[in-house]
């Protein structure tokens, strides 16, 4: 019961950030004005709610639950309290592919973008993996492989946005992470793809409380830690590929989210999964909010934001772990 009262809670606070993105921004809006604009085509603010903001507000929903479901997914599967979509250089795999194909192969649309996030998010996590020592890969070592491969991924993104100045205005904003050029139709695009990443993810969360025991321990339980891999693995590159395919890298999310929510879960997966779904697109809303608020008339992407806020949560984690 009190486990039930306490998710409740977390969509209480989602659905208030959610109605503070609908009324806050370049111009700020009431309660009445933003209810009018939903409901009513000719309502003086119906272009702003229903054009702009909306459409946002949908998008940051759809990506903050695929990035913090990822985050709590990486964590739950490697057992490792610092894996990331950042950390791990997937988000950065799947930039550089996205990078890549607008500057050298001309595409210029979000569904063009999605199968180029996938492959490089795919590709990255096997390399990282690799790299970290296989199968023996510690948690530090995975941390350390991302780390070094991330920054020479980003490396590559920000030579490539110097050499192909043509490709600098589509790229720019979308490399800092930014809910800014969400569409009406942008969510529906990517909804799919995560729809199946999370269907995949409730699928593992029991096997993933039986893994969390040990491959031995899991076995016994009847579960198969290599599907298990497997299968989360592809909810990951779904999860990860789509959102950076919409709005761009950002990072820390999916490492915060868990580590926030896991005091109120304990070591249940199933719930820990359940409240990042929930909590993961408050933060990143709250996060884009805050972004439009502290540089007006301007604003902040909301990668600048969930950085900030990340590195701040990363450096905490950091040495907790070492007291």
């Amino acid at each position: 019961m009190r486990t039930f009262v306490r998710l409740a809670a977390a969509v209480g606070v989602l659905a208030a950030v959610a109605a503070a993105s609908l009324a806050i921004g370049a111009r700020a809006l009431g309660p009445g004005e933003v209810w009018h604009g939903l409901t009513d085509a000719s309502a003086a603010g119906a272009t702003v709610v229903r054009q702009l903001r909306l459409p946002r507000t949908v998008l940051g929903l759809l990506i903050g639950v695929a990035l913090g479901l990822a985050g709590a997914l990486m964590q739950a599967l490697t057992r490792n309290p610092l894996a990331d979509p950042g950390l791990l250089g997937v988000n950065a795999g799947a930039s550089a592919a996205v990078v890549t194909a607008i500057a050298y192969l001309g595409v210029t649309d979000l569904g063009g973008y999605v199968w180029f996030a996938f492959g490089g998010a795919a590709l990255v996590s096997v390399v990282v993996w690799a790299v970290a020592g296989g199968r023996g890969a510690s948690p530090g070592g995975l941390a350390l492989s991302g780390t070094a491969v991330t920054a020479a991924l980003y490396a590559y993104v920000s030579a490539v946005q110097l050499l192909d100045t043509a490709s600098l205005d589509r790229m720019r904003f979308w490399t800092a992470g930014s809910l800014a050029a969400a569409r009406p139709g942008t969510a529906a695009l990517i909804a799919p793809f995560v729809a199946a990443g999370v269907l995949i993810t409730a699928v593992l969360a029991r096997p993933l409380n039986a893994l969390s025991l040990g491959d031995d321990a899991a076995r016994a339980l009847g579960a198969h830690p290599g599907r298990i891999r497997v299968a989360a693995a592809v909810a990951i590159v779904l999860l990860c590929g789509a959102a950076t395919a919409a709005c761009g890298p950002i990072v820390f999310l999916g490492l915060m989210v868990p580590h926030l929510v896991r005091p109120i879960t304990g070591p249940d997966v199933r719930l820990l999964l359940a409240f990042s779904a929930v909590l993961a697109p408050a933060l990143l809303l709250a996060s884009d909010v805050l972004g439009r608020v502290v540089a007006r008339p301007g604003e902040l992407p909301v990668g600048v934001v969930t950085a900030v806020a990340g590195g701040c949560c990363f450096l905490a984690i950091v040495r907790r772990r070492r007291a």
